[in-house]
């Protein structure tokens, strides 16, 4: 524990397209909101962030700019992304006291070297002392209490907002890793699309997360479910009100999720022989968002014939996983990206 204080003033962060998570060494998650930030075009000053922003998204006036900073999982909008982790981190030192924290971030595993540069550059300027980062099917491995530093294989599939990342892990490192992006954002614009052509009817991002949540599946579901919802008929330009089942959306999002279970399948081919029988044995965990579609942990076990886990509190895995790491440095020191560039 040399390199972290035990004063309980690291930061773990999960920098998700869809939502961002910190976690405060000692407190667990202190902050969870949508990776939305609204920005004043005439000062560059922040309006909003989170759930605030996200209301905002699509109902802003000319001089209001709303954004989701990441897009696929990495930083699309820089300026934007150091924006929200000012704010976030200004918060954090200001609720808890924290000086200048060190903190550990999770990012996808496909991030190229330019984009690791760019997530360590915001977060060094919004105040950190150090920066770490950690692959975020690493982190949430060690969040759904893998044990990753034995010498046997375990596979997680971490489904969020912008990315896929499926990753089997032996002795502290991933040894294949996929990273698809094809993941919850997607699922969403199929309900969009699927809705425009079917039922001549526009609906927006937040509908369709929304009748996702409620009655997206994989497979039928034993009593189907329905959902009324409102949208802009394209015919006449008026708002109406239809039902949905959901059957329906299980058409919507199949394509996708096919996507998502052939990247799976395509990991495990990848597998070296002995740790695929660790895995045969153990099973598939799933993370992230994704993991809450109903039926998804069916469809996969039929498709891959192995026993599929949803992890508990799937949404936190990332998060809760960079904080493990931040208690128990020395060991998890070799699960870091980064932590060969600073000792």
């Amino acid at each position: 524990m040399k390199l972290f204080g035990l004063n309980g003033k690291d930061i773990g962060i999960d920098l998700g397209t869809a939502n961002m998570l910190v976690s405060l060494k000692g407190k667990g998650i202190i902050i969870n909101e949508p990776s939305v930030v609204a920005i004043d075009k005439r000062t560059g000053n922040i309006v909003a962030t989170g759930a605030e922003a996200k209301e905002m998204l699509g109902r802003t006036p000319e001089t209001i700019r709303a954004v989701r900073p990441l897009k696929d999982g990495v930083i699309a909008d820089f300026t934007a992304t150091q924006l929200m982790l000012k704010n976030v981190i200004a918060k954090v030192s200001k609720r808890y006291n924290v000086g200048r924290p060190r903190i550990v971030v999770g990012v996808p595993s496909g991030i190229t070297e330019v984009e690791e540069r760019a997530v360590e550059e915001s977060v060094m300027q919004a105040g950190a002392k150090e920066v770490y980062l950690i692959e975020e099917p690493m982190a949430a491995a060690i969040g759904a209490n893998l044990d990753v530093s034995e010498p046997s294989g375990s596979i997680i599939v971490d489904i969020g907002g912008g990315t896929t990342e499926v990753a089997v892990i032996s002795l502290g490192g991933v040894v294949v890793s996929y990273s698809l992006r094809t993941a919850g954002d997607e699922l969403d614009d199929d309900i969009v699309s699927y809705i425009k052509k079917e039922m001549n009817l526009a609906i927006g991002e937040t509908t369709a997360e929304e009748i996702k949540k409620q009655i997206g599946c994989a497979l039928p579901l034993m009593t189907e479910m329905s959902m009324e919802i409102r949208g802009r008929d394209l015919t006449t330009g008026l708002p109406k009100n239809i039902t949905i089942n959901s059957s329906q959306i299980q058409e919507a999002v199949s394509e996708s999720v096919n996507e998502i279970i052939e990247i799976v399948k395509t990991t495990l081919e990848k597998t070296p022989p002995e740790l695929a029988s660790d895995i045969m044995e153990k099973g598939i965990v799933l993370a992230g968002g994704g993991a809450l579609i109903k039926n998804l942990d069916k469809l996969l076990s039929q498709k891959t014939g192995m026993p599929v886990f949803v992890a508990e509190e799937p949404l936190n895995c990332v998060v809760k996983g960079t904080e493990k790491t931040l208690e128990d440095l020395d060991r998890l020191k070799t699960v870091l990206i980064n932590s060969r560039k600073r000792r």
